[in-house]
């Protein structure tokens, strides 16, 4: 079954905690501290994949986590770094935060993304060594990575899409001129999911096509998933409006345009080409040729019969002009952004920190609320009977 759409719970790795530790050797009773610090936490990262065709490896697993960095240890040995978690999605995939909010937009094979990031490392108790505090019987604890949910939307890739209503003949048409085999029926809505198609030239060249599911009126405004529908039309270069001839061919166009237009996000722009479909049910295919420059061309044919193929084959070709190449970046100059669109999240940094000693553990900084504060406390070790320090007071860990 096709996704596009999948929700996730993403969470990066934590830091891992800084060592409290003291050189101590024959002959070197008093070496110093040489407690080591904590690895940073990894990181979650989505890479675009162009060998995926849609979500659905997700919807096993919708709870991601980074690996946790390694607490430091004695003898100045630092914690290992938590895994990366790196992901891959397909390309055209968009990622939205839980307020709607686009983070990233993976339009290109290889752009890549973190969308957590993992947690920074304590340092351990040689790192606050100084001339007037020599034996410093604390360290850090590691941050936490960054938690999130997010919302992962694919929006197809393709050079030309087939638009139309139920039953006009779309995926008839894209078994037709390409390598795709969607179910055809004579009943409307036999598609329920897009599927894409590659049509090969003579000369080599290759276009994508998509086939997406047969749209009703008040698609715009979300009737029969018109949204999900409608949105994987948005890049394509070149919309293939098919028409049952055997039917009221101006109303169907009418109210198929008027979805789009409805819809926006430049549907009601982007050229058309008109295909008259079912030649095969009429004597003479009806006149039609709307006064409207979206539309570079109106073919007739039959993908019953394979009248006109050829010729609308031709014409997606010269129509779907090639993609131009993405430019390189100057000498010297910054490289081309991997991703068309990134909103940073809130930073995970604390107001506080929490610093580990001898007797339990020490809060510095602007204390939280008390529950942010026990599962701060409970996430860095703090077990009953610890004795906790925050500001003047030290309290008993419960």
């Amino acid at each position: 079954m096709f996704h596009d759409r999948v929700r996730l719970h993403v969470a990066a790795g934590g830091g891992g905690s800084g060592a409290i530790s003291f050189r101590r050797e024959k002959f070197v009773p008093k070496g110093g501290p040489d407690g080591g610090d904590g690895g940073d936490g990894g990181d979650v990262v989505l890479v675009a994949d162009p060998d995926l065709r849609d979500l659905s490896r997700f919807r096993q697993n919708q709870w991601l986590k980074g690996g946790r960095g390694g607490n430091g240890g004695g003898g100045n040995k630092h914690g290992a770094n938590g895994d990366t978690l790196e992901l891959g999605v397909a390309v055209g995939t968009q990622v939205f935060d839980a307020d709607d909010q686009l983070i990233a937009d993976l339009a290109r094979p290889g752009a890549r993304v973190v969308i957590a990031r993992g947690g920074v490392g304590g340092r351990g108790n040689r790192r606050f060594a100084s001339a007037t505090r020599q034996t410093p019987r604390f360290s850090e604890t590691g941050l936490p990575g960054e938690e999130l949910d997010v919302e992962l939307r694919l929006k197809l890739l393709a050079d030309a899409a087939l638009v139309g209503l139920p039953n006009a003949g779309k995926s008839s048409l894209l078994r037709r001129i390409s390598n795709a085999k969607p179910k055809v029926a004579e009943y409307p809505f036999t598609t329920l999911a897009p599927v894409l198609g590659t049509v090969e030239s003579p000369d080599g060249r290759q276009l994508t096509v998509a086939d997406v599911p047969g749209l009703i009126e008040g698609a715009s405004e979300g009737v029969g998933l018109g949204h999900e529908f409608l949105a994987h039309l948005e890049r394509a270069r070149l919309l293939v409006h098919v028409i049952d001839v055997s039917g009221d061919v101006d109303a169907g166009y009418a109210m198929i345009d008027n979805e789009l237009r409805e819809y926006g996000a430049g549907l009601d722009e982007r050229p058309q080409v008109i295909v008259l479909n079912k030649l095969d049910l009429v004597p003479t295919p009806p006149p039609f040729a709307p006064a409207d420059p979206r539309v570079l061309r109106v073919l007739a044919l039959s993908c019953a019969t394979g009248a006109g193929m050829e010729e609308f084959r031709r014409a997606l070709f010269e129509l779907c002009p090639p993609a131009e190449p993405a430019l390189e970046p100057e000498a010297g100059g910054e490289e081309l952004a991997e991703y068309l669109a990134y909103r940073p999240h809130p930073g995970a940094a604390r107001r506080y920190r929490i610093f580990r000693t001898d007797r339990g553990f020490r809060v510095v900084g602007a204390a939280p609320e008390p529950d942010e504060l026990e599962q701060a406390l409970r996430a860095a070790g703090a077990r009953k009977g610890h004795e906790v320090e925050v500001g003047d007071e030290t309290l008993v860990f419960e």
